[in-house]
């Protein structure tokens, strides 16, 4: 399996994995009285089923993006200047100015 497959899928893993413990905390803390309209509910065990693969999808995204902007940080030993003599220079500035009330 190519490296960004694996790379995809173990964070989607880990995107499912902490919406599953989220969706579990929302319950067990019983936020917004989701717990009791759930239970009390015919088909509670959709509306979890729905609400993890929602919040997971959203994790995913969120734990993929991470990962790909921290990969930059693993091969970044550049620290020192990149160039340049590390002077200022004076540069002019030309400034035009536009007068509205002339008339002509």
């Amino acid at each position: 399996m190519p490296k960004l497959i694996r790379f995809y899928i173990v964070n989607c893993i880990i995107g499912f994995t902490v919406s599953a413990v989220f969706t579990f905390a929302i319950m067990w803390f019983n936020v917004a009285n989701l717990w009791h309209l759930i239970s009390g509910s015919d088909i509670g065990i959709m509306a979890i089923i729905v609400f993890w693969v929602l919040n997971g999808i959203v994790f995913a995204g969120v734990q993929f993006g991470v990962a790909v902007m921290l990969m930059a940080d693993q091969d970044d030993d550049d620290d020192g200047p990149r160039g340049g003599l590390g002077v200022p220079v004076r540069v002019p500035a030309t400034v035009k100015t536009h007068r509205s009330d002339q008339r002509f």
